[in-house]
């Protein structure tokens, strides 16, 4: 019985190799994107539908200057000059819209906002200061909160060993949410 116990804690628990900066960022990230969702907010994903289309469109247009048996030079530098345009189009909206976010979210249902959330994150290279920032997705709105964020070190919530403790980390990016959703609210009168 003891050992079942000791089985199921040991496969949720969240470890990441602590030499490898992009891992350290990914468990963090992915863990956020838990904790918001689970807040009742709905992962907005047109973004992404967005970026998959186009980069469809560009492989197909890939292909098919690869591979048309064509006689003229010219057509074969149009086809590339698409593919160039086309990715040039897929980099400016990694660029202006996406930046740093891991989460693009729906505004929850029966509040009085408008918008969703922009959950973005940061960890520089070689360097443990983690950067949580929440911002409104569409900043012009009037319904829009002030955008919150705090910095903090990893070691704060990972071990030694690079086993994430959940249950600070939680609280953290909880307490930041609250404080969001808080912020947007209008003061109550006394």
């Amino acid at each position: 019985m003891e050992e079942k116990k000791t089985e199921s804690a040991t496969k949720n628990v969240k470890k990441v190799n602590l030499l490898d900066h992009n891992a350290i960022k990914h468990l963090l990230d992915e863990s956020v994107s838990d904790i918001v969702t689970s807040r009742g907010y709905k992962e907005d994903v047109r973004l992404s539908n967005v970026k998959f289309l186009l980069g469809g469109i560009i492989i197909v247009v890939a292909l098919v200057a690869q591979f048309y048996n064509k006689k003229c030079g010219i057509c074969l530098l149009l086809d590339f000059g698409k593919y160039v345009v086309l990715t040039a189009v897929m980099q400016l909206i990694l660029y202006i819209k996406e930046k740093n976010a891991i989460l693009f979210t729906y505004p929850l249902e029966g509040s009085f906002t408008s918008t969703g959330l922009v959950v973005s994150s940061k960890l520089p290279r070689f360097s443990d200061q983690y950067t949580l920032t929440i911002d409104s997705a569409d900043p012009k709105s009037i319904s829009a909160g002030k955008s919150v964020q705090f910095t903090k070190s990893v070691t704060q919530w990972l071990t030694k060993d690079g086993v994430l403790v959940e249950g600070l980390f939680w609280k953290d990016v909880e307490a930041l949410v609250k404080e969001y959703t808080e912020a947007g609210e209008p003061k109550k009168k006394r």
